[in-house]
């Protein structure tokens, strides 16, 4: 493990220490590239599952609850339950992975992590690259939901004028000057602060360390005691 700094340093992986577990038939490793990427080739072992495939622009309980459901089943056709080490990649370490680390966090997933730097960094270190198929174990997974970890649009509102409350806009610039519409309206929620998620990686596409970091949020006003909520 490489020491970045991070008070969870565990949740990160690096390529020497995936490589060092990729025989472990605990390890779930999963690629969530788009399909036309995934099939140039990926790591050894590793199952396919385009997160972004999929998606749900209503969280309300009824359809958040069912979205769940089905997530829980597309988990588990890719062999995941709560006895196995589950490792997220994509190009570099980007938000695709970080909605599949979230997605298993939020169902009670106690063992999962992420790769520093993707699969561009696990081929800059020289390690091997495959084009043969993983054929998962499926699994029934079940969730153990933790609802601290999600709000809704209404909690949101209701939240936009808590003093100890940080909204993290983590979109483009595009996005969030609404030039560039993706929804009914364009623009960000009031009184959100701006940070695009790139701004957390270095150009090699690993994070930057916990010093980095740390400045970079306390200089926008999110510091230890503010509850943040990004989206």
């Amino acid at each position: 493990m490489v020491d970045k700094g991070y008070a969870n340093p565990q949740l990160l992986w690096s390529p020497e220490e995936l490589y060092a577990r990729l025989q472990d038939p605990r390890l779930v490793l999963i690629d969530v590239r788009t399909t036309h990427t995934f099939v140039k080739g990926w790591i050894p072992g590793a199952v396919h599952f385009d997160l972004y495939g999929i998606s749900l622009n209503n969280t309300n309980p009824e359809p958040m609850a069912s979205f769940m459901w089905m997530m829980e089943y597309l988990f588990g056709l890719r062999g995941v339950d709560h006895d196995k080490t589950v490792v997220f990649y994509e190009g570099i370490a980007g938000m695709r992975a970080a909605r599949g680390f979230w997605f298993l966090e939020y169902m009670g997933h106690e063992d999962v992590h992420i790769l520093d730097g993707g699969f561009k960094a696990w081929v800059a270190a020289g390690y091997p690259v495959s084009t043969e198929p993983t054929i998962p174990q499926q699994t029934h997974f079940q969730a153990r939901y933790r609802p601290e970890l999600h709000r809704n649009a209404d909690a949101i509102r209701d939240m936009l004028s808590a003093p100890d409350v940080v909204i993290l806009d983590t979109r483009t610039d595009d996005e969030y000057y609404g030039r560039n519409v993706r929804a009914a309206r364009g623009g960000t929620i009031p009184g959100a602060v701006h940070l695009e998620w790139v701004n957390n990686l270095n150009p090699d596409g690993t994070f930057k360390s916990g010093d980095e970091l740390r400045a970079m949020y306390e200089a926008c006003g999110i510091t230890r005691d503010k509850a943040v909520v990004p989206f």
